[in-house]
């Protein structure tokens, strides 16, 4: 145990010593019009890709350039795609990913309160987030589809990033948000009455963590549904942008 110690603290020390020690190799940030240096070209850290403010904003959206999409935006396409759910509530393969989105529920182990996460890695956090869920009841058919309608949202999107990462952490931003915080209410005590309401910080690996879970969820889903599903998809898609251009002219 001494020794793991010993090891953590030399890496800790190693890494600060080196992104305290700026590249001049790394004098541009990799987004187009961006003239800040990338981090690794300061002594602001190691990533030789992004500046701070890109590296944040890839952290938080899964693009270092391009927005997350906003509630509104999306409660067209998650209306749609739980009402396509459920019209195929008995096909084998909506049920297939409804099964591994219950699954994930049961194997994310015991329920951990969002003030307990402290310490746990990005894959822990994630499994954490799948307890929550289990704890709160969330019906998986909202899972799968939140997944439908990040799909339907980047096919409407005539300027979308459709790396599979961006919509990864597109949907997982969804289902965390879905997992809520840890909220805590005493009735008596010092002060009156106490509350404490956390909510998990919702960026960074955790969100790539749960939008892997989702996706491979809903894999043969949107496999073996591609004639159905993706045709019924890209006509709400359509409708769904057709009446947005003509709210906002």
């Amino acid at each position: 145990m001494t020794a793991n110690w010993t090891r953590k603290r030399e890496r800790k020390a190693d890494v600060k010593s080196r992104a305290g020690e700026p590249s001049h190799m790394f004098s541009r940030c990799r987004v187009i019009g961006c003239d800040t240096p990338a981090r690794a070209g300061t002594d602001d850290g190691l990533d030789t890709r992004f500046c701070r403010q890109h590296a944040d904003h890839y952290s938080r959206h899964g693009s270092p350039y391009k927005r997350s999409y906003t509630a509104k935006e999306l409660a067209p396409y998650r209306k749609a795609a739980m009402a396509w759910l459920e019209a195929n509530v008995e096909d084998q393969w909506v049920r297939n990913a409804v099964d591994r989105v219950e699954s994930l529920y049961r194997a994310a182990g015991p329920h951990l309160e969002a003030f307990r996460l402290r310490g746990l890695s990005p894959e822990g956090r994630a499994r954490a987030a799948w307890a929550r869920l289990r704890k709160e009841k969330v019906d998986p058919h909202r899972v799968v589809a939140i997944w439908l309608a990040v799909e339907m949202a980047i096919a409407a999107d005539p300027q979308a990033d459709r790396k599979p990462e961006y919509k990864r952490v597109q949907a997982a931003k969804l289902v965390h948000r879905l997992a809520s915080g840890t909220h805590k209410r005493w009735e008596s005590g010092p002060g009156g009455v106490q509350e404490l309401h956390v909510y998990p910080r919702s960026r960074g690996r955790v969100l790539r963590h749960i939008g892997s879970d989702i996706e491979e969820a809903t894999a043969l889903l949107v496999e073996h549904s591609r004639g159905d599903a993706a045709g019924y998809m890209r006509k709400i898609a359509h409708e769904v942008r057709v009446v947005s251009h003509l709210d906002f002219t």
